[in-house]
């Protein structure tokens, strides 16, 4: 044999070595494919029936959920219902009770709009007419000097009771130094007079029933207030037994014959409230403005009120038919 046909064996030889080897590896690789396949089947199928199981789960959760949403549901509409049926019994009862109570205030109205004889007699008063009292008030609160009394701290609708035992209206206003009495005419709107008495010489009020001498034919009830501002000097003889004299150190009032009329006028009409706040208005004067030779401070005394009336004929007749009020008094006037 020929070196030449040695060399080509050789070569054949070494050749199917090599297509054995790439034969042997694309099997390999079939396989190694085929294999990764199946196993990526069985795991989606795993996968799949896991999830199907937690589907079945998930499912008979959301059933028994609703089954309990469903139940409690129902029980919240059970419990509603019976709600609704108490919250109606009670409605049907307050509004039983409502008629009730309606029926009750009616028929109070109704007694309380019949008028009594008093009230008839209080609607003779002028002070009572609509607008009446207020317009009074501008009136009287127009004459108040600032630079004497200052400011106005309270007014009040009074029965002023004079040594004879008289009766006569006013308006009696506390101011920051002075205080002031006025005759106020109710019909013309006009103020006739006005008395002012300087706080800082005020050194006494007295507060009590009224009282006459043993031998006196005269009564007055009710309590009242007088309010002194000269101690050392008494009234004269000719004084006392004077009808018209206004020279007294002290002026002595009571309630008006209105004061029940309603809230507003008990509260103008408070004889204890105005001797509360006179005491305080006449310290603080005392405090700033000190009269020279006079006691400092305002002494008050619960002592009854002294009236030197014995017969009083004429007060008599006066009082009982109201002729210090301006009052309507038919076709005779007053």
């Amino acid at each position: 044999m020929s070196e030449a046909d040695e060399v080509q064996l050789r070569h054949v030889d070494l050749g199917r070595p090599a297509a054995r080897s790439e034969a042997t590896e694309g099997r390999g690789e079939a396989r190694t494919e085929a294999t990764a396949r199946t196993e990526a089947t069985a795991r989606t199928e795993a996968i799949e029936e896991r999830t199907g199981a937690t589907l079945e789960r998930t499912g008979a959760a959301e059933g028994r959920t609703e089954e309990r949403t469903g139940a409690a549901e129902g029980r919240t509409e059970e419990r509603t219902g019976a709600t609704v049926e108490r919250t109606g019994a009670a409605e049907g009862r307050t509004e039983e009770r409502t008629g009730a109570t309606l029926e009750r205030t009616g028929a109070g109205a109704a007694a309380r709009s019949i008028p009594s004889p008093d009230q008839f007699k209080l609607r003779r008063f002028f002070v009572l007419r609509p607008g009446t009292l207020n317009q009074a008030i501008k009136d009287v609160e127009a004459l108040v000097d600032e630079k004497v009394d200052g400011s106005v701290h309270g007014i009040w609708l009074m029965a002023e009771v004079d040594h004879w035992n008289n009766e006569k209206e006013r308006l009696v206003l506390i101011t920051d130094n002075s205080l002031l009495v006025c005759k106020y005419d109710f019909v013309m709107f006009t103020c006739d007079q006005v008395q002012r008495v300087a706080l800082n010489f005020v050194d006494r009020i007295s507060h009590g029933a009224f009282s006459f001498p043993k031998r006196s034919l005269l009564q007055r009830g009710g309590e009242g207030v007088r309010v002194f501002w000269d101690r050392l000097r008494e009234p004269s003889f000719t004084s006392r037994w004077n009808p018209f004299a206004t020279d007294f150190p002290f002026i002595t009032f009571t309630s008006h014959p209105v004061w029940n009329a309603s809230d507003t006028f008990a509260q103008l009409c408070d004889v204890k409230n105005f001797r509360e706040q006179l005491w305080d208005a006449a310290q603080k004067v005392h405090a700033v403005k000190p009269v020279p030779g006079k006691a400092n401070g305002v002494l008050v005394l619960n002592q009854q009120i002294q009236i030197e009336a014995y017969v009083g004929l004429m007060s008599f007749l006066g009082n009982q038919n109201k002729l210090g009020y301006c009052m309507a008094r038919g076709n005779i006037g007053f």
